[in-house]
């Protein structure tokens, strides 16, 4: 409280991030975001339910495991702010991510798609976000929706996108204090791991010689001896080829 209390009174921003374990603070979720919207700093929450990846105790995959899903309905089910139609698959990686974008405008907290029908932004039967046949508005869209935003970008997106369309009477001084959005990020673990997920991760961590590895996999594959373990693996599997 007392480190929200200077971002807020030095206007620096911050995303406030959840590690969300069933039957410990799953009940929580809404009021968390309730939470957030009244600190002027705070941008958005971020949810991550634990996976069995990592420093874990007692965590049974089949009584404890949270899915994407079950997040996003708990998060729907426990506040007003936001209803089903709001909470849609990020373009990027349909299967992982799920975010709500949305603009406090003074005291109200308004979901971006209260301006963009839903069924603009995912087609029914397909895995994966498609947008409308305009192409300025889709290339805002998928501007708008990506994770890799600076602060200044992230308001020049949503300054973008609201002059795309017309029936929205955003203010003037519209900036970065107007963003608010909740994400939902699903972990992999061995029980859950799905390659064509992790073949469209869109969110990495970059590594020292500069290489950079997926952020859903990297306590899977990449953490403290595992990195040194998947490398003799695949030199095993390219010398067991050669030989073939």
């Amino acid at each position: 409280m007392r480190a929200l209390e200077h971002l807020n009174a030095h206007d620096i921003s911050t995303t406030l991030v959840v590690t969300v374990k069933k039957g410990l603070n799953d009940h929580e979720l809404g009021e968390i975001v309730e939470f957030a919207l009244c600190q002027p700093c705070v941008r958005g929450v971020t949810f991550q339910p634990i996976q069995a990846a990592g420093r874990l105790e007692n965590y049974d995959p089949a009584r404890d495991r949270l899915t994407l899903t079950e997040v996003r309905r708990r998060i729907l089910e426990q506040t007003s702010v936001f209803e089903a139609d709001d909470l849609i698959p990020v373009p990027c990686n349909p299967d992982c991510l799920a975010m709500a974008y949305a603009l406090k405008l003074g005291a109200n907290t308004v979901p971006l798609t209260r301006f963009v029908k839903p069924e603009t932004l995912v087609a029914k039967g397909r895995n994966t976000i498609v947008v409308e046949r305009d192409e300025q508005l889709r290339a805002h869209v998928f501007e708008l929706f990506a994770t890799n935003h600076s602060p200044e970008s992230q308001a020049c997106s949503l300054a973008d996108l609201l002059c795309c369309l017309p029936q929205v009477q955003a203010p003037a001084d519209l900036s970065y204090r107007n963003v608010f959005r909740v994400l939902i990020m699903q972990f992999i673990d061995a029980m859950s791991f799905d390659l064509r997920a992790v073949k469209k991760s869109c969110v990495h961590i970059a590594q020292p010689d500069g290489t950079i590895v997926p952020f859903d996999t990297f306590n899977l594959f990449y953490r403290d001896e595992r990195r040194e373990r998947l490398a003799r693996l695949r030199a095993a599997a390219d010398a067991s080829s050669a030989t073939y």
